[in-house]
This record gives C-alpha cells, sequence and structure tokens, in this order.
C-alpha cells in the first residue's frame, strides 16, 4: 500500500510488520527491486539521449535513493521519524551508497547528462557532511548539490522540490527523469518527462 501511494501519513512501521520490514530490507529482495528500477531507468534513459548542448537534465533524491539510511531505521526498529536523531546520524556521513544508484549516477553522466541531487535535508546543518558522504560513497561529479534553505523550512517536501525544479527550469533545463524513494519526491511542478520511484517501505515523508 506504501508504494501504490494507497498508505500515507504514517509515523512508524506497525510493530506486526516490523519483522517484514526487516527481512524485505536486509536478506537481499530490496537490493533487487532497486537494481530493477534502475535497470528500467537506464533504458529509459538510453532511448532518450542527451542533446548534447548540456541542458539534459536528471533530478536524483538522496536519503534512500542515493544513500541508504538502513543501519539507522533498523538500530530504532523502524520507529517514528526523530529529527534530533537522524540530524546525528546523518551528520557523520557515513551513509552508504546505494550500489545499484551508484552505478546508475555513472550511466546519466556517462551518457552526457546533467545530474542535480535534491534532498530535503538541512542545508546550514548538513550541507558539508552530506557533501563529503556523497563523495565518499561514490557519488562524485554531480551538477549541482541542492538541500533545503532556511527558506523552506516547515515546508513540504513537495512545495520545496517543486520550487527547486522550477528554478532549474527556468535555468533552461529540461528534467529528463526524476528519482526518488517517496511519492512527494515525484509529485508537483516541473517533476520531468517520466518519474521513477525506487522502494521505501521504511518511512513516509508528506
Amino acid at each position: 500500500m506504501v508504494e501504490a501511494n494507497n498508505a500515507k501519513y504514517w509515523r512508524a512501521v506497525p510493530a506486526p510488520c516490523v519483522g517484514y520490514v526487516w527481512a524485505y530490507m536486509s536478506w537481499g529482495q530490496y537490493g533487487r527491486d532497486v537494481s530493477s528500477a534502475t535497470d528500467q531507468i537506464a533504458a529509459y534513459a538510453s532511448q532518450t539521449p542527451a542533446a548534447g548542448d548540456g541542458l539534459d537534465a536528471w533530478v536524483l533524491d538522496i536519503d534512500d535513493t542515493c544513500l541508504s539510511n538502513l543501519p539507522y531505521y533498523q538500530a530504532k526498529q523502524f520507529g517514528a521519524y526523530d529529527p534530533t536523531a537522524f540530524k546525528a546520524w546523518a551528520s557523520r556521513g557515513t551513509c552508504p551508497g546505494i550500489p545499484a544508484m551508484v552505478r546508475l549516477f555513472w550511466t546519466l553522466k556517462g551518457g552526457g547528462f546533467r545530474v542535480f541531487l535534491l534532498s530535503g535535508r538541512d542545508e546550514e546543518a548538513l550541507g558539508a557532511s552530506t557533501a563529503a558522504n556523497l563523495a565518499a560513497a561514490g557519488f562524485a561529479g554531480y551538477d549541482r548539490l541542492i538541500l533545503r534553505s532556511a527558506a523552506y523550512r516547515g515546508q513540504s517536501s513537495v512545495v520545496f522540490k517543486s520550487a527547486e525544479r522550477r528554478r532549474l527550469v527556468e535555468e533552461g533545463y529540461r528534467i529528463r527523469g526524476n528519482v526518488g524513494d517517496q511519492w512527494s519526491d515525484l509529485q508537483g511542478d516541473c517533476a520531468g518527462d517520466r518519474v521513477f520511484k525506487v522502494p521505501n517501505p521504511m518511512y513516509f515523508v508528506p
């Protein structure tokens, strides 16, 4: 129901479901599903090649799209979101890269696309650690890291990400694809020619 966008506004994985989520995320099926999604994304990108003028772009989310927070959520037994605890975790800069997404990132770069990383992480608190974490995880050479500025604190993900994508379009970029783990990454204005969702049953971001 989460993947179908039918289960919304839940704060924590229900206790009877924790074992199922743990098994899905940890025993191989999650990795296979992400790889299947990235195979589809790469196939689509190859069918719509970059024009060569430097304006064809892809937008990728960061948390649990490029970087995995699975160790953090496992330690919490997939409990309710705690902004203070998550900030402490993310500031360590040790989130592992998701292997299939690292490969996709380099496929897009190799295809001549501009790649923008767009995240709801707080720019002031997590900007430096996020940039270092991305580099260590294999995401080097992206065109721009866009994080939530003070102007968008308290705004929904859809509002914030729509505004930032609209800014890219106003700069002349053509958003050919948009990848995220939350439906809110993929909704709103200037979402792109095509959107792709990777699985994430651990939490919901409105």
